[in-house]
């Protein structure tokens, strides 16, 4: 299916007092390209986040680079899998071995890896192994996902996400497998 996104998407969080994001994807040759970026500024915490996720044809990431702006400072965490074998800032990373897919904590972006590169029909589903970056702490960790494909008779393709560190939510996406809501985290606003 290819990409008709001629501007990035827009998403406002729904789980923070205030929170905007922006992102699209990027067709290349040899795979394609996630940009994002998050802005959250609620009583409790205030963060940036800018990422950027490099797959292959078939959806599968071959690396990526996230970005934060805290109170703590800035830092930055690079992750790269190859054959089923991760690093973490150049450094092997086990835990993760196994991992297709990225998932950025901070967007909803992220979940339209899974989303594509499975191409589930209604009613099934798959259990994956995700590296999950956490945000704005980046600490990296593999967590267990299941996505499961609603039935949906008419409008937009709806998923249920479960996931063994944040329970289960639906997701409604476009065409190409974006995010037009994620229950709980985010919702488009273009």
């Amino acid at each position: 299916m290819p990409l008709t996104h001629d501007l990035p998407a827009a998403w406002t969080r729904t789980d923070v007092a205030e929170g905007l994001g922006l992102g699209t994807l990027i067709a290349e040759p040899c795979g394609f390209t996630l940009e994002a970026n998050e802005t959250v500024a609620g009583a409790q915490e205030r963060f940036s986040c800018r990422f950027t996720v490099h797959t292959d044809l078939a959806w599968v990431t071959r690396n990526a680079r996230v970005e934060t702006l805290s109170p703590e400072g800035a830092h930055v965490v690079e992750l790269s899998g190859s054959g089923g074998r991760w690093t973490v800032n150049g450094n092997h990373a086990p835990e993760l071995d196994g991992c297709v897919d990225v998932d950025v904590a901070a967007t909803p972006l992220t979940n339209t890896l899974p989303i594509r590169r499975l191409g589930l029909g209604p009613g099934e589903f798959r259990d994956i192994a995700v590296a999950r970056v956490e945000v704005p702490s980046l600490r990296v960790c593999r967590v267990a996902q299941r996505y499961t494909r609603l039935h949906s008779s008419t409008g937009p393709q709806r998923y249920e996400c479960r996931g063994n560190r944040f329970g289960t939510h639906e997701i409604t996406v476009d065409r190409e497998g974006m995010v037009l809501d994620y229950e709980g985290l985010a919702k488009r606003l273009r």
